[in-house]
């Protein structure tokens, strides 16, 4: 056999003294009581066992989140189980299932080293050439037998348990693909709800971190741990380790210093040596002349000796002096080291971190935390760690976060598509949304996934109908209150105002509240009649001008707009010319100039004291603008 990469890191340093050995169970030879792996193993692979009275059950986990999570835990000691659950974020397994479990449940199994990881089998629905739907499952729990699941579900479907699914078969190769032909008109959802139930598709992973923890020389005791207990064994081992092999390392370093302290010595008298050894009647009898002479150890007499003539030259002087001059910096460098628990934790962390680069790779079990069927209860503060980043909207509908750190102007887009907002948030904050439909959603910025691609539609996360499409969206701030410049406007406040504006003309003011507990399917705030919707959106202030496409403009006071603070038609604010319809919207307390967004890519500054002045209803007059007007820009 053949070691890989990860074995090398497990047992490369095993000959530099870093671990204790033992007897094997024969007394016939000698064996390590631990591995001094680099890899933390315990976590990373999992483990499984019982024995008398204790049992333990471990499941795997992704290196790079668990080396994220001990160098977190070096840096700061004091760090909570949460923030290092947030960083782990649940259990990986090879299969690739899907993880089931609120940031809740997790938390709380981390906590207390117990609990159960609820696994399911992942699925898409495919169609054939002529049209008809099927199930692919992709995935299966940890530990499942394939061929055990294929005959439980075909016995339900002979037993005609599920009617929806008429056959099922394997086309696995080195990837799970396991197909279930549907029945006409059935529902995939309906089918795969009752196979969760009722095979084992969805399987519990009772978690179980018992494990033996040392307690000096070869002695270990079983003992319940948490995430954080885990890794912090990991890392007081890798820094006994680290320490040990450095010892180990100066060591050998001041025996050769040793040797070299002798060919110094004696090549500074060189003819003299070497006439000492051709007089001498052998290895031991040279030697002994040798040390007498130049006060020389045994074995710096003997390693003058055994040298070979070629070595006794000019250039090999110096190349004895160059070595000793960089094995004495050397020692005197881990001397430094070895007395700086800093220098040897950041040694540690430098080893974590080469172990992460050369084997980790990305998660295969996605963590499912925004299922219908799970309720969700955390605390952003305690599970989420902040992050200064832009959470970008797109107008055609397509939402990621990037870091502030990166340029807004070089983010990819979807060719046509453009930057409808980028909310400079924390990953604790969260965004809302309204869209043409009259509803509003809210969606946390650590769900918005972070990339440097495209993102995802707004449609995974949020459960849109057809044909709604985002008008406008804000930042709600949780963490960042206070820290805003006070010139960015797209942000909303629990108890806010806003002006709603449908093309029709018609809106009213609604009080906005519970911004961050609203459902993914939304919240209704306007009534919409027929097919008029939801086109405007402007802060509530002392006046408001409503703009149409082709050019009116009108601004009314504060007083002629009802307030509501629940869903509501609303009333005329402004009248719409046949064929036209409101497009923007703009609020402001004193006159100043309002830029107008036009179709044709270009702006138009107007005076807001230039435009009329009436009461509500009215259809306004002209602007004097060239092109559509779509939007202002605040």
């Amino acid at each position: 056999v053949k070691l890989r990469a990860a074995a090398i890191d497990v047992v490369g340093e095993i000959h530099e003294e870093t671990v204790l050995f033992q007897d094997n169970f024969e007394s016939s030879r000698q064996e390590p009581v631990v591995l001094p792996s680099r890899m933390p193993q315990l976590l990373v692979n999992g483990a499984s066992g019982i024995a008398v009275g204790m049992a333990t059950n471990i499941p795997p986990h992704n290196l790079r989140d668990v080396v994220k999570a001990l160098l977190e835990l070096s840096k700061d000691p004091e760090v909570s189980v949460s923030r290092l659950g947030t960083i782990v974020k649940g259990p990986d397994f090879p299969t690739g299932c899907m993880v089931y479990n609120t940031r809740k449940e997790l938390n709380d199994i981390y906590k207390t080293g117990r609990g159960a990881i609820r696994m399911r089998a992942d699925w898409n629905l495919e169609e054939t050439a002529r049209g008809k739907p099927f199930i692919v499952v992709t995935t299966v729990p940890y530990a499942v037998n394939k061929s055990s699941l294929i005959e439980k579900i075909a016995q339900l479907i002979i037993n005609r348990k599920i009617p929806q699914i008429t056959d099922i078969r394997d086309e696995s190769t080195d990837k799970v693909r396991i197909v279930l032909e549907l029945a006409p008109d059935a529902d995939a959802e309906v089918a795969m709800a009752y196979l969760y139930k009722n095979s084992p598709l969805e399987t519990n992973f009772q978690v179980n971190l018992t494990a033996l923890v040392p307690t000096g020389g070869v002695g270990m005791r079983p003992e319940l741990l948490s995430l954080k207990d885990c890794l912090q064994h990991f890392l007081t081992f890798r820094t006994d380790v680290t320490r040990k092999r450095l010892q180990f390392e100066r060591k050998k370093l001041l025996e050769r210093i040793h040797i070299l302290e002798g060919l110094v010595l004696v090549f500074a008298d060189l003819d003299e040596a070497i006439r000492i050894v051709r007089k001498s009647s052998g290895r031991s009898d040279a030697a002994e002349k040798l040390r007498k002479r130049f006060k020389l150890s045994e074995i710096q007499s003997f390693a003058v000796v055994d040298m070979r003539i070629y070595q006794l030259s000019r250039t090999n002087i110096l190349e004895v002096k160059n070595e000793l001059k960089e094995k004495q910096a050397r020692v005197d460098q881990i001397d430094g080291i070895l007395k700086s628990k800093a220098k040897i934790a950041a040694l540690v962390r430098k080893d974590l971190q080469e172990v992460a680069a050369n084997h980790g790779d990305n998660r295969r079990s996605k963590i499912i935390q925004d299922q219908d069927d799970i309720e969700i209860e955390l605390n952003a503060e305690d599970y989420v760690v902040q992050d200064d980043v832009y959470a970008i909207v797109t107008a055609d509908g397509w939402i990621k976060r990037i870091r502030q750190s990166n340029e807004l102007s070089s983010t990819r887009l979807r060719e046509g598509d453009k930057i409808l907002r980028a909310h400079p948030v924390t990953t604790l904050d969260y965004v809302a949304f309204i869209t043409n439909f009259g509803s509003l959603y809210s969606l946390a910025v650590d769900s918005i996934p972070s990339s440097s691609g495209y993102g995802d539609p707004i449609q995974k996360h949020l459960k849109f109908k057809d044909g709604e499409q985002v008008v406008e969206s804000f930042a709600v701030y949780a963490a960042s209150e206070g820290e805003l410049d006070e010139e960015y406007q797209y942000f909303i406040e629990e108890g806010e105002t806003l002006v709603l504006v449908s093309k029709r003309g018609v809106g009213f003011a609604i009080e906005l509240e519970g911004l961050t507990s609203i459902s993914r399917a939304g919240k209704r705030i306007m009534k919409l009649k027929g097919d008029d919707e939801l086109s405007s959106i402007a802060p509530f202030a002392e006046s408001i001008a409503i703009f149409t496409k082709k050019g009116s403009g009108l601004v009314i006071d504060h007083e002629e707009i009802p307030v509501r603070n629940s869903a509501a038609v609303g009333v005329s604010l402004m009248g719409v010319r046949g064929g036209d319809a409101v497009s923007a919207a703009f609020a402001f307390d004193n006159e100043c100039d309002v830029t107008l967004l036009l179709a044709n890519g270009k702006t138009k500054d107007i005076p807001t004291k230039k435009l009329t002045r009436g009461r509500r209803s009215l259809k306004g007059t002209k602007v004097g603008v060239r092109g559509e007007i779509v939007g202002v820009d605040w």
